[in-house]
Formats: C-alpha cells, sequence, structure tokens
C-alpha cells in the first residue's frame, strides 16, 4: 500500500510484517508543461538531475549522480541521465537504487536532490513526483509529489535517515536554487 506523503512528514521503512527493507528505489518522474504561444501550445524538453548525498555526523562523504553513477563503496547506485523527462508517462525517468544493508554503518542519512543543470525553472515543470519502491518486489511504499510552478530551479526532495535498526524516510520538498548539488548544500544542511 502506498502511502501519499506530506512535506516534512516521515515514516519507517519496516515491512509490514516487522522486517526490514534491503534494497529500495527512490524514482523521479517529470514532464515539461506546455507554454502556450502565439500558434498554441507547445512543451520543451526538461533535462532534470536526481542525486543522492551520503551524510556522515552532518558530513558530506560521498555522491551518486549523473557523472559518478556508483557510490565509492557500491550501495548506491544512479541508473542513468534522462535528458527529456516525460518518458514514461507517469513512471520514473530517473532513478536511484540503494541496498539499504550494503550501506556503511558510518553513513546515517542520504539526501535525494533534484536540479536542472540546464537552469530552467520549476515553472517549466508538471507532475513532478519521487516515489520509493521496495526493489525486491517492485511495490510503490510512498509517493511525495513535488510542488511545481515556482522560479526555482531545484528542490530538496527527500531523505532517508537511519532509525533505531532499520530505516526512516522523510519527504522534504525545499525548494532552492542551483544546477548541481554542490550549489545545493546550503539547502541541505538544515535538513539533515
Amino acid at each position: 500500500m502506498t502511502v501519499n506523503m506530506t512535506k516534512g512528514q516521515a515514516i519507517s521503512l519496516q515491512k509490514s510484517d516487522g522486517g526490514s527493507l534491503t534494497s529500495v528505489r527512490m524514482g523521479l518522474g517529470w514532464q515539461a508543461a506546455p507554454r502556450r504561444g502565439l500558434f498554441g501550445s507547445r512543451t520543451r524538453e526538461i533535462d532534470l538531475d536526481a542525486s543522492a548525498v551520503l551524510f556522515a555526523d552532518k558530513q558530506p562523504v560521498d555522491v551518486v549522480f549523473f557523472r559518478h553513477l556508483v557510490s565509492d563503496d557500491g550501495s548506491v547506485r544512479h541508473t542513468g541521465d534522462n535528458l527529456v523527462g516525460g518518458v514514461g508517462q507517469g513512471g520514473d525517468d530517473e532513478a536511484i537504487l540503494v541496498d539499504l544493508q550494503r550501506v556503511p554503518v558510518h553513513i546515517d542519512q542520504i539526501v535525494f536532490t533534484v536540479n536542472s543543470f540546464t537552469g530552467q525553472t520549476f515553472q517549466e515543470v508538471q507532475n513532478a513526483f519521487c516515489r520509493l519502491v521496495d526493489e525486491t518486489n517492485g511495490q510503490e511504499l510512498a509517493r511525495y509529489t513535488l510542488a511545481g510552478g515556482g522560479a526555482f530551479t531545484a528542490q530538496i526532495m527527500a531523505k532517508v535517515n537511519r532509525s533505531g535498526q532499520g530505516w526512516a524516510m522523510t519527504a522534504i520538498g525545499t525548494p532552492a536554487n542551483g544546477r548541481t548539488f554542490q550549489d545545493l548544500m546550503p539547502a541541505i544542511l538544515p535538513v539533515l
């Protein structure tokens, strides 16, 4: 059963049988918003990029994004860059896989961001979302609709963090400006 999350909401990543999840996928999807012009409406390709920043005690120690597809320890993997969005028509346009069992013990949070490397704003995006899927069975666990329409080029989507013996997910949804994850660090640090 999917939980439709609201900004700031946190959920435990325990399975319904009480066990812990072992592998999850953070999926990102979006479509270009139609723009009205002199000859009707048209859409322009939108290139959004998903990133995962791995933190240990509030310090960034690794990142996974379109130019570094696998974390140094191999526990987090980006499936590749999608330059246009909307390909899945509601499915994931980009995805980051996290093998929770392989994440080193010193990593206590993984923050997921989305940004427009080309500088396009969310005013040009519609139907944007992030979702967490149990990678072992394909079941969608949580979905968070990203607020659109703003004059910002990025968003801090969500984070997964250690919680007791397992993990939890928090929907963040903080708008930001930046073309890369490095540009977003000032917006990420307050949500750790």
